[in-house]
């Protein structure tokens, strides 16, 4: 049970830890900036210059399978499942698209941009549409790490039924 445990706990520290490294899900782009399946065709990087990323709506509602990057961009195919990671009470991919924005602190007046992040220190306009497809890939993985922990049963019962560790 201890390996058990040991080696999902180690694929978890290992995906969360190298999120940024983590292969981009597959999605579908549309919009006015066309993509070709491999690449994004005759893009800048102005197409990936991001204001506030948002659902799109079906009807009424918001559409979690459709996003809205900027005026260029629009993600489609994303899967539903990946919102049920959450992480302090909120989708790991709604953290995302709240953080990979810009923002003015209402008391200080300070700008905050993500898009200056990814073009000074990193060097890749694209930065904050690639997390959102990797923050895709860590939750999905996540959840199947989380899924197959859960299937061992109720650990506690079972560190207790071993004798591995006293439980409180």
């Amino acid at each position: 049970m201890f390996t058990v445990l040991s080696q999902a706990g180690r694929k978890l520290a290992d995906l969360h830890l190298n999120y940024e490294s983590a292969t981009l899900h597959p999605v579908t782009f549309s919009g006015k900036l066309i993509h070709n399946d491999t690449d994004f065709v005759n893009a800048c990087p102005d197409h990936f210059y991001v204001r506030q990323m948002k659902f799109a709506k079906k009807g009424e509602k918001k559409d979690q399978t459709r996003m809205i990057y900027n005026d260029f961009i629009t993600i489609e195919n994303i899967p539903e499942r990946a919102y049920d990671y959450m992480v302090n009470g909120k989708s790991a991919l709604e953290w995302v698209m709240e953080r990979q924005s810009v923002r003015q602190d209402k008391d200080s007046g300070i700008i905050n941009d993500a898009n200056d992040w990814a073009n000074e220190t990193i060097n890749n306009p694209r930065y904050p549409l690639e997390l959102f497809q990797r923050v895709i890939t860590v939750s999905l993985k996540t959840l199947e790490i989380m899924a197959e922990i859960s299937q061992l049963g109720n650990i506690e019962e079972i560190v207790l039924a071993e004798e591995i560790l006293p439980v409180s």
